[in-house]
């Protein structure tokens, strides 16, 4: 049972994230024969203050209220 875990910065829609699902899985399915139903993927969405590329944090953390 392949298990996938995607992080990525949290903002994007239930479509963008349907639509990488479907793409992965049958990345998946088509490169090592895996049977469909037993592909699995996990999103995790980070903050953009929780993730940093090159020392540079992507954004800033909310202000107080």
């Amino acid at each position: 049972m392949p298990i996938v875990e995607i992080t990525l910065i949290e903002g994007r829609t239930y479509e963008d994230k349907s639509r990488l699902v479907a793409a992965v899985t049958e990345a998946i399915v088509s490169s090592i024969k895996a049977p469909r139903e037993t592909v699995r993927i996990i999103i995790r969405e980070v903050p953009a203050h929780h993730f940093a590329a090159g020392g540079v944090l992507k954004g800033a953390p909310p202000k107080p209220s």
